[in-house]
C-alpha cells in the first residue's frame, strides 16, 4: 500500500443541470485529489448514464478527462457502480483511466482490511428499490436497454430520476437507510473488516458489534456545491474531509 493519501467519494450526481456541483469535482480533482496514491469512486458519480456512448455529451467528456488527468500525477482510480451509473462500462472506464471494481471488494489500509460497497444493496427494508436493483443488474435487462437508442435511453433516464424522487416522498427514512441485519450480514460474510459505503447520503461512524467483532461503518457524503471526501493517511487513518 503506498503511504499517499487514499480517497473516497460516492453520490456526486453530476449533471449539467447542476453546474455547482461540477465546478466543485473539478476543483476537487485539480487540488487533493492529486495528493491520493488512489482515488475510489464507489457509485453514482453522475446523476444518471445512459451508456457509455453518452460520452458524445461535452458534459460526460470533461468528466473523463479530469478523472483521467490524474494518472499523470500517479493517482489511479476506482469505480464501483451506484444505483444511477450501473451502465458505465469499458468505454468510459478506458477514457477515464479507471478501473472498474465489483461490488463489494476489499483492500487494505494500513493493516485493517475494508470492505467497499456503494451500499444501495444494503437498504433491503425497501423491497420495491431492491426489486428495481435485481432488474437492472440483470445482463438481458441491460442489453435490451442498450439497444435502444441513446435519445430514447435518456428520456427513460429523466423518467427513471423522476419517478425515484416521488417514491422517496412517500417513504419513510428508515426505509430508505441500511438493514442492521444486511450490514452484519456483510461484515460477517467478508469475515468481519471495517466497511465504507454510500447511497443513503447520511455520512456518520458507526460502531456495530458482530458476533463479538467490533466493526467500523464509514458512510460517505453526498456532494452539492463543494466537495466532501473520506481520506485514509498512514498517520491519522480515516477522516471526513471536504472544501
Amino acid at each position: 500500500m503506498s503511504q499517499r493519501a487514499v480517497h473516497f467519494i460516492s453520490d456526486l450526481h453530476l449533471s449539467p443541470k447542476r453546474p455547482s456541483t461540477s465546478a466543485a469535482f473539478a476543483q476537487y480533482i485539480a487540488g487533493p485529489a492529486k495528493e491520493a496514491g488512489a482515488l475510489y469512486v464507489l457509485g453514482d458519480l453522475f446523476d444518471a448514464w445512459p451508456g457509455d456512448d453518452a460520452l458524445v455529451e461535452p458534459a460526460a467528456r470533461a468528466v473523463a478527462g479530469l478523472l483521467a488527468s490524474l494518472k499523470a500525477n500517479g493517482t489511479e482510480v476506482f469505480f464501483m457502480a451506484g444505483n444511477r451509473d450501473f451502465l458505465i462500462d469499458k468505454d468510459f472506464a478506458q477514457a477515464a483511466q479507471l478501473t472498474v471494481l465489483s461490488e463489494p471488494h476489499e483492500i487494505q489500509l494500513g493493516d485493517t482490511r475494508t470492505l467497499l460497497m456503494h451500499g444501495d444493496s444494503l437498504c433491503t427494508d425497501d423491497v420495491e428499490y431492491q426489486r428495481f436493483r435485481t432488474m437492472v443488474r440483470n445482463p438481458q435487462w441491460r442489453a435490451a436497454v442498450l439497444a435502444k437508442p441513446l435519445a430514447e435511453r435518456l428520456a427513460m433516464a429523466a423518467e427513471v430520476r423522476m419517478q425515484s424522487e416521488s417514491a422517496k416522498q412517500e417513504k419513510s427514512a428508515e426505509i430508505m437507510d441500511v438493514n442492521a441485519e444486511a450490514v452484519a450480514q456483510a461484515l460477517r460474510a467478508a469475515r468481519y473488516p471495517q466497511l465504507i459505503h454510500g447511497h443513503t447520503h447520511r455520512p456518520q461512524r458507526h460502531v456495530h458489534q458482530v458476533d463479538g467483532h467490533e466493526c467500523l461503518r464509514w458512510v460517505l457524503h453526498d456532494w452539492h456545491d463543494h466537495a466532501q471526501w473520506l481520506e485514509w493517511t498512514p498517520a491519522a487513518g480515516l477522516q471526513y474531509r471536504h472544501l
